[in-house]
């Protein structure tokens, strides 16, 4: 049984240098430029490793990777947006802490 590839239809501009080339190359493979410019992409897109990191830290903290800070982050942001948060200033923030 086949398996049905999805495939998305994509217009990309080339120099007419590159596209001279290309063709060449193409030929040279007894391919349609078409065919030979795509069997290039896939074999680039298929070679390439892309790991996504679930951290949003751009340093990696792994004070993220921990689901219960994570959880406690969604919470703060959730009372935020439900207006259940005050706004201090850095004096008001000194007073409370006595510094």
């Amino acid at each position: 049984m086949a398996t049905a590839i999805t495939l998305k239809r994509k217009n990309i501009d080339l120099p007419v240098e590159t596209l001279q080339k290309l063709s060449i190359m193409a030929v040279a493979q007894g391919k349609s430029l078409k065919k030979y410019i795509e069997t290039l992409l896939i074999a680039k897109a298929d070679s390439v490793s892309i790991d996504v990191n679930e951290n949003p830290s751009p340093s990696g903290d792994p004070w993220f990777d921990d689901p219960r800070n994570l959880a406690e982050l969604d919470e703060g942001i959730r009372q935020y947006r439900e207006g259940k948060t005050v706004t201090l200033s850095m004096d008001e923030i000194k007073s409370l802490l006595g510094v």
